[in-house]
């Protein structure tokens, strides 16, 4: 109980043990984000949570140590507003109007609010909350995708002379209703990466996903928004 007591107290000890459980929290939330092919994922949403907590400890460590008279939460309050700067660049505007990106820019602002918790002291509060953040970005993400009639399918293709030939092969598997030519994600030069819109058909989601990556020249396919 001792130990638990100095982690609600602002201390050196208590100072690390918040920006590990910040990492920690960050990296739970931002891990599904990650797993299904989303530019912010796990290294984005460890830092948005490790920054948040800092700002607290900050704002702490001024109030105790250097004999500041401000509110110790004035700073951090900044970050609610100032992630928001950060989720605008995930939100993008495409195919016919599309918007996507938004449940990422809404859980790196979730992710902002677990690490001020956790920097504050509230423990409990950030766990949940990160519980909460992990159900509702696997569970939901699953039974909403199921509801789809359509599968959208990241593709990426080595050499841009083998595309035409793999969207030929995946086109005659399935019921392909659009196709999106944009850069690698990975950022490798020579790839190309695609996006298949296809027409699910009582077809499994995963079945398709499969094949895809048994095309020749495809590194990598995963559902995207």
């Amino acid at each position: 109980m001792d130990f638990l007591n100095e982690l609600l107290v602002f201390s050196p000890i208590s100072a690390a043990v918040r920006l590990f459980l910040a990492a920690l929290f960050g990296g739970l939330i931002g891990l599904e984000r990650g797993r299904t092919g989303h530019d912010a994922g796990m290294r984005t949403h460890i830092f948005v949570a490790l920054g948040s907590a800092m700002t607290v400890l900050v704002g702490f460590y001024a109030a105790k140590n250097l004999g500041s008279s401000i509110d110790p939460l004035r700073i951090s309050a900044q970050v609610v507003s100032g992630i928001g700067f950060l989720g605008a660049g995930t939100i993008l505007v495409k195919n016919s109007n599309k918007v996507t990106g938004l449940t990422t820019a809404a859980g790196m602002w979730a992710t902002a609010t677990v690490g001020l918790a956790v920097g504050a002291g509230f423990y409990f509060g950030a766990a949940i909350c990160t519980l909460i953040c992990i159900i509702t970005a696997t569970l939901l993400t699953i039974l909403e995708s199921n509801r789809r009639d359509n599968l959208s399918v990241y593709i990426e293709i080595a050499g841009p002379e083998n595309v035409n030939a793999a969207i030929k092969k995946f086109e005659e598997q399935f019921n392909v209703t659009n196709t999106i030519t944009l850069n690698a994600k990975s950022n490798i030069s020579g790839n190309v990466g695609i996006i298949m819109v296809v027409a699910l058909e009582g077809k499994l989601k995963q079945n398709i996903i499969e094949s895809a990556l048994a095309l020749d020249n495809v590194v990598m396919a995963v559902e995207t928004e």
